[in-house]
């Protein structure tokens, strides 16, 4: 193991590496499993080689189960509550969020930042809604509401910056369009539905180098590969599994490699062109929630776990 952080008190569910700075990582996370109790936002520093270090936390009165990074304000992230609202936090302010959002009904789980428009970020909850926010207005700018329960992600397309993909407790994937009119709801409007796993979809991610290409991951055990060309089917399955798949993210430096943060307490590589496993990281003794790579450094990967620790791990990937 590369470092690691101990989140005295908050389990791990949802852990981040900044777009700006090479050492710095979030981690949101949740005193008692998330059941109840305060959330605690970590901004980790790993400036000094084999150590994280806090720079940064901020209490919250509900749990977190997500962050993001702005992608245009290097010192600004986004955090998803259990209470259902959306915090705005920047570095140089202490304790308190410099914004926020509360209309979802019920417990966040999800947040992503447009990294292509860079204006924008997706809010998935429970109340089994999807959000598009701007940091510059003081309500959500659509409503997305054709899953019919828990929308457990949302994830942009890397090719279209008015796309994005969600996911959720009712067993599909949703591609949609986020130009609908302001303030619509653009309820049963997705530009098109993808059906297959036996379960809850927990989790996608977008193949930055096939960009019509997605990842998901399933509580029915799998990791399925996708092509939004051919929505009648995946075009790959790997599984099932012993345990389900909390997370799935594509490499940022190759299209071949997905990393995923399982109910097994281990974060994994895989090889998406034969499904072998090429890498495992087992140093965590709890559900690991949270999976991340670093966009500076080719192989280095973030976990956050149950077991209250942040890890810092590097996977050797093949040619």
């Amino acid at each position: 193991m590369g470092a690691g952080y101990r989140t005295a008190g908050f389990k791990g569910y949802g852990v981040k590496f900044s777009p700006f700075t090479d050492s710095l990582v979030a981690a949101a996370t949740s005193a008692n499993f998330g059941l109840a109790g305060n959330g605690r936002l970590f901004v980790l520093d790993a400036q000094q080689r084999g150590v994280l270090a806090a720079r940064q936390q901020y209490d919250t009165q509900d749990g977190v189960f997500d962050v993001a990074w702005s992608e245009a304000h290097e010192h600004q992230l986004v955090t998803a509550g259990g209470d259902g609202a959306l915090r705005l936090w920047d570095l140089g302010v202490a304790q308190l969020p410099v914004a926020k959002w509360h209309e979802h009904g019920r417990e966040v789980m999800g947040v992503e930042w447009n990294y292509t428009a860079k204006t924008s970020f997706l809010s998935a909850s429970w109340d089994g809604t999807a959000k598009l926010w701007s940091p510059a207005a003081p309500q959500s700018l659509r409503t997305f509401a054709a899953h019919s329960g828990c929308v457990y992600a949302a994830a942009w397309s890397p090719r279209h910056a008015d796309q994005f993909a969600t996911c959720g407790e009712d067993r599909a994937v949703r591609l949609w369009s986020a130009n609908e009119p302001a303030g619509a709801v653009a309820a049963a409007r997705p530009l098109a539905t993808f059906a297959g796993h036996g379960d809850q979809v927990l989790s996608l991610d977008w193949n930055k180098y096939a960009p019509d290409s997605f990842v998901t991951s399933s509580a029915d055990r799998t990791i399925k590969i996708w092509d939004i060309r051919n929505p009648r089917g995946q075009v790959a399955m790997f599984g099932p599994f012993e345990f389900a798949v909390r997370r799935v993210r594509f490499s940022p430096f190759s299209p071949h490699y997905i990393a995923t943060a399982g109910y097994d307490m281990s974060a994994s590589v895989w090889d998406t062109r034969s499904g072998a496993v090429v890498h495992v990281h087992d140093a965590h003794t709890e559900f690991v929630f949270g999976v991340d790579w670093s966009l500076f450094h080719p192989g280095l990967l973030a976990s956050c776990s149950w077991d209250e620790q942040v890890h810092l791990f590097t996977a050797p990937l093949p040619k």
